[in-house]
């Protein structure tokens, strides 16, 4: 059974995803936060950990340890304890991304955090890498 190249990558393109070949772009929407004495309110945060599709607790324990402050979730909203403007968020949010939402071999956003053990692995569900990443 001799197969050529063509024929080998039709059926390899056949086995993947359909994911894999929509290209859409990742957007975030801008960090919506106010201050409130010395409280900072981050009002659009549910809806960004949706769209990372990452659980709220990992995605506000990542953020209260970066800002080195006490976070507590509210309905749909982050309250942390002192004074941070959008572009704090803004940044933080962007570093999470990167470090614990793109896939480092395909640059896509479409994955998931899987724990083994005591090791902490992104998964990617476009291209099915797998990378090690520190615990967030």
């Amino acid at each position: 059974m001799e197969l050529n190249y063509e024929e080998m990558l039709k059926r390899v393109y056949s086995q993947l995803p359909p994911e894999v070949f929509k290209h859409k772009r990742f957007e975030l929407p801008r960090t919506r936060s106010t201050i409130a004495g010395a409280r900072t309110i981050f009002f659009n945060f549910k809806e960004i950990c949706d769209i990372l599709n990452r659980n709220t607790n990992s995605v506000l324990k990542f953020l209260a340890r970066e800002m080195a402050t006490a976070g507590t979730m509210d309905r749909t909203r982050a309250i942390f304890q002192g004074r941070f403007n959008t572009d704090t968020f803004e940044r933080l949010i962007k570093r999470y991304v990167e470090e614990f939402v793109i896939c480092p071999i395909c640059k896509r956003p479409d994955s998931k955090i899987v724990k083994e053990n005591r090791l902490y692995f992104l998964v990617c569900e476009a291209c099915g890498a797998r990378s090690s990443i520190r615990p967030s």
